[in-house]
C-alpha cells in the first residue's frame, strides 16, 4: 500500500517534476478521451476512441499557423509555461501556495490572449473567463490555507505524508473544491467562456480566433492543468494512495456526469453560487479549524 509513497520519496524534486512533465499530457489526454467516450455513451452515441484527443492534437500541429495578432501566441505560450511550472512545483513536493499562484498567473495570460485578438466573440469569452476566475480562485486558495492549518506546512511533500486524513478536517473545503472543479474542468453548468464541448454554442468563445498549433497547445495545457487539479484532490485522501487515486478518478467521472445533466447557468448565478458555496463550505471550515486549535 505504501509502495507509491516509497517510489515518490525515492525520487528527487527534479525527478518528480520531470515525471510530471513527461507523463501528465498522456494522463490528461487519456482522461479527455474517457470524457468524450463516456459523454457519448450517456447521450446514446458510440463515441470516438479513447485515444482520439491525441489524434486531434497531432492534426492541429500539422495545420497552417495563422495569426490575427502577433501577441496572441505569445500569451498562449506563457499560459502553457506557467501551467506546466505550477504542476511541476506541485508534483515535485514544493510549495502548494506557489503552485496555486502560478496557476492563477497562467489563467491571466489565457485571458490576455483572448483580449489580444479583435473578435467580439473572443472578447466576450475573455470577459466570462475573468468572471470564472474571480469565482473559483478564492476557493482554490482556501484549499492551500486549510491544509496549512491542519499540517502546519505548505509543502506538498509534507501534506501527502500527513498521517491523519485531511478529509476529516477539511470536509467543507473539499466540498467547495469539488464545486469549483466544474468551472476548472470547463463543464456545464459553468462552462461560460469556452464552450469546451460545444454543448451550447456554435462559436467557441475565448478560443474563437485560435487554430492550428496554438489551439493544440491550449488543449495540452488543459491536460496538464486537469492532472494538477486531480493531484489536489488526491491530497485530501493522501493517507491511503489507492483510495486517493480512486477518489481522484471518481471525481473526474462525477464531473462528466454533471456536465451531461445540467444546462449552462447564467454568469450571475455562477458567480453568486460559487461565492456562496465558498463562504458557507470553505470559510466556515477554516473558522471551525481555528476554534478547534
Amino acid at each position: 500500500m505504501n509502495s507509491i509513497y516509497e517510489v515518490y520519496q525515492a525520487l528527487s524534486m527534479i525527478e518528480r517534476a520531470l515525471v510530471f512533465l513527461v507523463l501528465a499530457p498522456f494522463a490528461g489526454g487519456l482522461l479527455a478521451g474517457v470524457d468524450r467516450k463516456l459523454s457519448a455513451r450517456l447521450q446514446g452515441r458510440y463515441g470516438p476512441p479513447v485515444r482520439q484527443p491525441f489524434f486531434d492534437v497531432l492534426k492541429l500541429f500539422q495545420k497552417e499557423r495563422i495569426l490575427v495578432n502577433k501577441f496572441q501566441n505569445f500569451n498562449i505560450v506563457l499560459f502553457f509555461l506557467f501551467t506546466v511550472f505550477s504542476g511541476a512545483i506541485f508534483f515535485a513536493g514544493a510549495d502548494i501556495l506557489l503552485a496555486v499562484f502560478g496557476l492563477a498567473l497562467a489563467g491571466t495570460f489565457f485571458i490576455l490572449a483572448g483580449f489580444s485578438v479583435g473578435s467580439p466573440y473572443s472578447h466576450l469569452g475573455a470577459e466570462r473567463e475573468v468572471i470564472q476566475m474571480v469565482s473559483y480562485e478564492p476557493m482554490v486558495i482556501l484549499v492551500a490555507v486549510g491544509m496549512y492549518q491542519v499540517t502546519g506546512s505548505f509543502k506538498v511533500a509534507d501534506l501527502v505524508q500527513h498521517q491523519a486524513p485531511l478529509i476529516l478536517y477539511l470536509p467543507g473545503i473539499f466540498a467547495g473544491f469539488l464545486y469549483i472543479l466544474t468551472i476548472k474542468f470547463r463543464k456545464s453548468p459553468f462552462d461560460l467562456s469556452m464552450s469546451h464541448h460545444a454543448h451550447q454554442e456554435i462559436v467557441r468563445g475565448i478560443t474563437t480566433e485560435f487554430s492550428g498549433p496554438a489551439l493544440a497547445l491550449i488543449e495540452i495545457t488543459h491536460w496538464y492543468e486537469n492532472v494538477l487539479l486531480l493531484g489536489m484532490v488526491y491530497l485530501f485522501f493522501g493517507f491511503n494512495p489507492w483510495i486517493a487515486l480512486a477518489v481522484s478518478l471518481a471525481t473526474y467521472l462525477f464531473e462528466i456526469f454533471i456536465d451531461m445533466n445540467y444546462a449552462r447557468f447564467k454568469w450571475q448565478l455562477t458567480f453568486a453560487s460559487t461565492w456562496l458555496f465558498t463562504a458557507v463550505a470553505g470559510i466556515s471550515n477554516i473558522v471551525v479549524l481555528s476554534i478547534m486549535k
